[in-house]
Protein backbone atom coordinates (compact mmCIF):
# COMPACT_ATOMS: atom_id res chain seq x y z
CA UNK A 1 0.00 0.00 0.00
CA UNK A 2 1.39 3.41 -0.83
CA UNK A 3 -0.10 7.28 0.08
CA UNK A 4 0.73 10.70 -0.86
CA UNK A 5 0.45 12.87 1.91
CA UNK A 6 0.48 16.44 0.91
CA UNK A 7 0.76 19.72 2.71
CA UNK A 8 1.76 23.29 2.36
CA UNK A 9 -1.21 24.64 1.26
CA UNK A 10 -3.16 27.91 2.74
CA UNK A 11 -4.34 31.08 2.23
CA UNK A 12 -2.09 34.08 0.25
CA UNK A 13 -2.92 36.95 -1.27
CA UNK A 14 -2.62 37.71 -4.89
CA UNK A 15 1.64 38.43 -5.41
CA UNK A 16 2.26 36.09 -2.74
CA UNK A 17 4.04 32.64 -2.37
CA UNK A 18 3.05 29.35 -1.22
CA UNK A 19 5.12 26.09 -1.43
CA UNK A 20 3.42 22.47 -1.72
CA UNK A 21 5.03 19.23 -0.82
CA UNK A 22 4.08 15.71 -1.33
CA UNK A 23 5.83 12.96 0.55
CA UNK A 24 5.07 9.24 -0.57
CA UNK A 25 5.16 6.30 1.96
CA UNK A 26 4.13 2.84 2.19
CA UNK A 27 5.74 0.39 0.31
CA UNK A 28 7.60 2.65 -1.85
CA UNK A 29 10.65 0.82 -4.06
CA UNK A 30 10.97 3.63 -6.38
CA UNK A 31 9.48 6.53 -8.07
CA UNK A 32 8.74 7.41 -12.03
CA UNK A 33 6.31 10.35 -12.46
CA UNK A 34 5.21 12.76 -9.89
CA UNK A 35 3.02 15.56 -10.76
CA UNK A 36 0.56 17.82 -9.36
CA UNK A 37 -2.79 18.38 -10.63
CA UNK A 38 -5.66 20.94 -9.10
CA UNK A 39 -9.48 21.74 -9.20
CA UNK A 40 -11.33 24.68 -9.00
CA UNK A 41 -14.90 24.80 -8.21
CA UNK A 42 -16.72 23.83 -11.10
CA UNK A 43 -13.65 22.77 -13.19
CA UNK A 44 -12.45 19.73 -14.00
CA UNK A 45 -8.78 18.13 -12.84
CA UNK A 46 -6.12 20.03 -14.50
CA UNK A 47 -2.30 19.52 -14.73
CA UNK A 48 -0.30 21.99 -13.01
CA UNK A 49 2.97 20.71 -13.82
CA UNK A 50 4.93 17.12 -14.10
CA UNK A 51 8.37 15.74 -13.48
CA UNK A 52 10.25 12.40 -14.75
CA UNK A 53 12.50 10.79 -12.34
CA UNK A 54 15.42 11.78 -14.73
CA UNK A 55 14.08 15.81 -14.02
CA UNK A 56 12.57 16.60 -17.20
CA UNK A 57 9.70 19.12 -16.59
CA UNK A 58 6.70 20.34 -18.24
CA UNK A 59 3.80 23.01 -16.75
CA UNK A 60 0.64 24.30 -18.05
CA UNK A 61 0.90 27.22 -19.99
CA UNK A 62 -1.40 29.31 -16.73
CA UNK A 63 1.35 28.54 -14.71
CA UNK A 64 5.13 28.51 -16.31
CA UNK A 65 7.25 31.07 -14.81
CA UNK A 66 5.48 31.33 -11.93
CA UNK A 67 5.20 27.34 -10.54
CA UNK A 68 8.55 25.23 -10.10
CA UNK A 69 8.02 22.01 -9.87
CA UNK A 70 11.33 19.64 -8.19
CA UNK A 71 12.10 16.17 -6.35
CA UNK A 72 14.03 14.50 -3.76
CA UNK A 73 13.96 11.29 -4.78
CA UNK A 74 16.01 10.49 -1.18
CA UNK A 75 12.85 11.50 0.48
CA UNK A 76 10.19 10.59 -1.98
CA UNK A 77 9.22 13.81 -2.20
CA UNK A 78 7.53 16.32 -4.78
CA UNK A 79 7.59 19.97 -4.33
CA UNK A 80 5.58 22.88 -6.47
CA UNK A 81 6.68 25.98 -5.63
CA UNK A 82 4.41 28.87 -6.50
CA UNK A 83 5.51 32.14 -6.90
CA UNK A 84 3.40 35.33 -7.99
CA UNK A 85 -0.08 33.85 -7.02
CA UNK A 86 -3.24 34.96 -8.95
CA UNK A 87 -6.73 34.85 -7.74
CA UNK A 88 -7.07 32.03 -10.72
CA UNK A 89 -4.95 30.08 -8.75
CA UNK A 90 -7.37 29.14 -6.45
CA UNK A 91 -7.93 25.32 -5.89
CA UNK A 92 -7.69 21.86 -4.30
CA UNK A 93 -4.25 20.93 -5.59
CA UNK A 94 -3.70 17.37 -5.67
CA UNK A 95 -0.71 15.10 -5.72
CA UNK A 96 0.04 12.50 -8.44
CA UNK A 97 2.86 9.96 -8.39
CA UNK A 98 3.83 6.79 -10.35
CA UNK A 99 4.62 4.81 -7.84
CA UNK A 100 6.67 1.07 -7.98
CA UNK A 101 6.12 -1.13 -5.49
CA UNK A 102 8.34 -4.45 -4.17
CA UNK A 103 4.66 -5.88 -4.53
CA UNK A 104 2.21 -4.93 -6.91
CA UNK A 105 4.74 -3.12 -9.10
CA UNK A 106 3.84 0.20 -10.23
CA UNK A 107 0.57 2.24 -9.29
CA UNK A 108 -0.65 5.56 -9.78
CA UNK A 109 -1.40 7.04 -6.29
CA UNK A 110 -3.29 10.00 -5.44
CA UNK A 111 -3.21 12.52 -2.54
CA UNK A 112 -5.72 13.55 -0.69
CA UNK A 113 -5.55 17.13 -1.84
CA UNK A 114 -4.45 20.59 -0.13
CA UNK A 115 -6.27 23.82 -0.71
CA UNK A 116 -4.92 26.74 -2.08
CA UNK A 117 -6.75 29.99 -1.57
CA UNK A 118 -5.46 32.94 -3.38
CA UNK A 119 -7.42 36.56 -2.46
CA UNK A 120 -7.32 39.85 -4.33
Amino acid sequence: QVQLVESGGGLVQAGGSLRLSCAASGRVFSINAMGWYRQAPGKQRELVAAITSGGSTNYADSVKGRFTISRDNAKNTVYLQMNSLKPEDTAVYYCNAEVVTSIEGALWSWGQGTQVTVSS
